[in-house]
Order: structure tokens, then sequence, then C-alpha cells
């Protein structure tokens, strides 16, 4: 047999069997998840999962699929949205605007905030006919402080300690993948370090991570890069570094260190990733930009009567103008949802300020008597948003959360065109970064960083999460001043296997799952 040339061998060896599918892509460009270049091949799906990638032959008569000039891909997973209520909502539990980018699981529980009674929210999202994407869980360090010490600014004692301890527990028994913080939001802002490694090693038990929105993304953001880094190694876990970046002009030029610092803790054998969003503005609370902690502890009636305090008032007012010295008098800071005044919606706090003739720090306070206001924040600098996506540690995510086209809000345009814009327009036009890495930073990255099972891959066995594009399409439409846009050029989505899209169109089939982590504990 040695000495029969290649072309006998090949004729004696036994042919593969032909594959049983409902469904076949063929001649697309196939990026399996991984770094590797895009091969040009077929991909069959059969029920739930990828039954064949690459060439094979075909039992039946399956739907075939012309893929010519298309690129298939893993399911893009976006690891940091806010879509906790919106998925309960039978208006934008389909998830569209995230269908629509190729998004088939979307992560919940960030920045410290979502429920914490999982198994009550996991029941809700499997029943009223499902939602459109697969949804993964983290425990909210925020809403676990917040009901065992309310708003408190200070440390918690024993007990307080243990009933957080216990709830964190339960969560990551009933599903959670990890613990989440956001440590500029209330009440997480007022915990120590040492409170946040004790309830990291409770999901460390469980083999889960600690995700965190860190304590300062400005000037101070090394040192909080650092605590992060800290608590991971004290608790023994993952660490996740939470929509990356260097915010404020203070802060630019930053984003090289903060890549050094996170690439000397992996080459120290420690396990840290980032996430980051491909914009130059953010988008959070009014009060969590302007507003210091100190101001905002206690209950709503507190915050009111330190607003409405003449001396008080006075001081915050200073402080407000110093912050908005350093956003450009507010022109910076665009309202993206104020309830009291729509009309502010989509105008900066400069242009508010000349338009009301009065000064900007008074239409702060105003507001934040009025309940406060999401803002978009226009605080980093092109060159390092360019610099982040680049590492091979940091995935994609894009802080938004499930909407549909609303004329009476205009907020980030994240929401709708994160990862069109990453892969569309840096990768494929900009050429910022290869097609592939664009690809793996939002489908195998994650999936590795969550340890997620028989996801994040095109590989045979693995669910049917697949996204098919036309790269000439592929792009993000929503933009500052209409963000309530989707993105273009997703051809097909399988959602376990299921078509969410099919020739560009919906097809209203909520195919998404909870994703329970499997706890590692052994008690």
């Amino acid at each position: 047999m040695a000495n029969l040339c290649p072309l006998l061998m090949c004729l004696l060896l036994p042919a593969e069997p032909a594959v049983e599918a409902d469904v076949v892509l063929r001649g697309a460009t196939l990026y399996d998840g991984s770094d590797a270049a895009g091969v040009v091949g077929d991909l069959a799906v059969r029920g739930e999962r990828i039954v064949a990638v690459g060439r094979f032959t075909v039992a039946g008569k399956p739907r075939i699929l012309d893929g010519e000039g298309l690129i298939v891909a893993p399911g893009f997973i976006d690891l940091h949205t806010h879509s906790d209520k919106p998925l309960q909502n039978p208006r934008t539990r389909a998830n569209l605007c995230y269908l629509r980018q190729g998004v088939t699981t979307v992560v919940t529980g960030n920045c410290g905030s979502g429920p914490t009674d999982l198994a009550k929210y996991f029941r809700e999202l499997e029943s009223d006919g499902g939602v459109g994407s697969n949804v993964i869980h983290q425990v909210p360090h925020n809403n676990v402080r917040l009901s065992v010490m309310k708003n408190a600014n200070r440390a918690p004692n024993a007990d307080e300690l243990r009933r957080m301890e216990e709830l964190v527990d339960r969560a990551m028994k009933d599903g959670a993948w990890g613990l989440s913080t956001g440590l500029i939001y209330n009440p997480g802002t007022y915990a120590k370090t040492d409170e946040l490694i004790a309830l990291a090693k409770v999901a460390a038990r469980h083999g889960g991570f600690y995700a965190s929105h860190i304590r300062n993304e400005g000037s101070g953001v090394l040192a909080a890069l650092d605590e992060a880094l800290t608590i991971g190694r004290e608790a023994k876990l993952p660490v996740h570094i939470s929509h990356l970046k260097a915010s404020g002009r203070s802060a630019w030029g930053l984003a090289a260190d903060e890549v050094a610092l996170i690439a000397k803790a992996r080459k120290a054998g420690q396990a840290v990733s980032a996430d980051q969003y491909p914009y130059i503005a953010s988008s959070t609370s009014l009060a969590a930009t302007l507003v210091p902690s100190s101001f905002r502890e206690g209950e709503r009636k507190e915050y009111l009567e330190r607003l409405n305090d003449r001396e008080q008032s006075a001081r915050l007012r200073k402080i407000i103008e110093t912050g908005l010295e350093r956003r450009q008098g507010g022109k910076s800071i665009h309202i993206a949802r104020y309830v009291a005044k729509p009309a502010w919606q989509g105008k900066d706090l400069a242009a508010l300020a000349i338009a009301e003739k009065r000064p900007a720090a008074d239409l702060v306070l105003e507001i934040e008597r009025n309940g406060g206001a999401q803002i978009v924040n226009f605080g980093m600098k092109e060159e390092d948003v360019r610099l982040i996506m680049r590492q091979p540690f940091v995935a994609t995510a894009s802080d938004g959360a499930s909407m549909v086209p609303d004329a009476n809000t205009v907020p980030h345009p994240r929401s709708y065109g994160c990862f069109a814009r990453k892969i569309g327009r840096y990768a494929i036009e900009d050429q910022v970064l290869p097609l592939e890495q664009a690809v793996r930073s939002a489908s195998g990255l994650p999936a590795d960083i969550l340890q997620l099972p028989e996801r994040g891959y095109l590989k045979s066995g693995y669910f049917a999460d697949v996204v098919v594009f036309d790269p000439k399409t592929y792009r993000d439409r929503a933009t500052f001043d209409k963000p309530h846009q989707y993105a273009t050029g997703v051809r097909y989505l399988f959602v376990n296997g299921k078509l969410a899209i099919d020739d560009g169109k919906f097809t209203n089939v909520l195919a998404g799952k909870v994703l329970r982590h499997k706890s590692k504990a052994t008690k």
C-alpha cells in the first residue's frame, strides 16, 4: 500500500458518508471564530447543530443557500448589554436591533445592575414565547448590595457581608456566569476592595469570573485597572474589564499604558480580558458623570434635600462647573433621554445653556431635581479607540440595550450598530485590524472569555448560532443624530438552528435560550 500513488490511495479509501442536513450554505467564505483567515467552503445545519463544515456531500434534499460572495461566521456574542428589562418586554424581547447585527447571544447583569433572583428572571425569559437571542446573566453587585444595605456609604458589617455572599452563592447556583460590578454607580461605588474580593471568591468557587466597570476611566484609570487585577489575583478568578477606554482629555493617550498593564498581567499568567465598543462617545447617567458619589448616597429624598439645600447646592454647583470646564463647557455632553423635557434630547448642554440663557451648571441641577437624564458623552480619542480594538484580548461589546425605533429618544447608536461598525467599517473599510480578528473579537474570543461550551466557533457538533452577511453592505447606519436605524447586510441568521433572519427579513421566530452556567462547586 505504501507504494501506491496518492490517487489510487484515495480510490481505495472508504468515501465519507453523506451529511444529513436541513440547510446547507454553499460556497461562502468561512471565518471560524479563531484567528485563521477565511476559507471558501460549505456549512450544514441540522436541527440545533452544525453538522458539517468545509467540503462534504449531502444526502436528501436540504434547502441550499447560495453563499457566493458572502461571509459565514459564528453568531456574535455581546459580553456587555443592559437588556435585562427590555428582554422581559414584549416590544423588545425579539432583540431585533442585535439580531440585525448578527448577534445571537447577549450577556446581561452588567455594570453591577440587573435582577438578583435568577430563577425568577430565567422563568420570565422562557415564558410568553421566549426571546430572540440567547441570554447569559451575571450576579449584579449593585443590586446585591442594595438589597442588603440599601444605598449606604459605608462598609458592610459581618452579617451584611454574609448575606451578600449568600445572594451571590444562590445566583451562581442558579446559573450566573460570574460577578459584575459597576464602581462608578450607586451603591457599588461605596464598596471597598476587600468587599469585592470576598464576593468574587464566592463566584470563583463556582467557576465564575469577575467583570467590572472599573472605578475610574479617566486620569485615574491605571489605578482602577490595578484594583480589578488585584481582585482577580486575591479571589483566584478571571478578570474581565468592561468597555476599556481612556475617557476625558486628561486621559487621552493612556490607552497605551492600559494595554501595557493588562499585557503584563497576562504575561505573568493572570487571566485578564476586556471589551470595547468602537465609538468615541460613551453613555451613562448625568449624575454619574458630574455629581460626586458623596452627594448621591442614601434615599432619593435625601439626594433632593442636598440639591435644594442652599449651602450644599452651592458647593455642588462649583464641582459641576469644574466638570463642565473639562467637557468643553458642556458641549461634549448630549442629552439622550430626559423625561421632564423631551425637547432637550439630542442637544448638548452648552447649546441648551445658550438657548435657555442660563449657565449649564444650573441646567444640570434642574435635571437632577427632575429625576436625572441619560447622556451621551464625547470623551474619547479616535487613536485610543483604534489602539484598544487591535488588542487580541479585547472583545467587541455594545454596552447597549434591546430597543426598537422610537422618535422620542436619542440614545447612543451602539445598540443598533456596534458590531457592524467594528467589522464593516473598521475592519473591512478602514482595515484597522484584519477581518478574521474582528470576527474573532465578536465570536470565539467572547466564548473563550465566558468558557462557553459549543458556541462561538464554526465546528461540527456546535450549536448552529451562525451569521451570514454581505461584506459589501454589512454596515452600521445608526448615527448620534439618528440612532434608531438598524444595521444592514445580514442575509441569514441562525439562532439554535432556526432562521431568525431569512434573506434579509426577520422571520418573527424567537429561538433564543437561557444559557445557564454549570457550577463547579462541590457543595
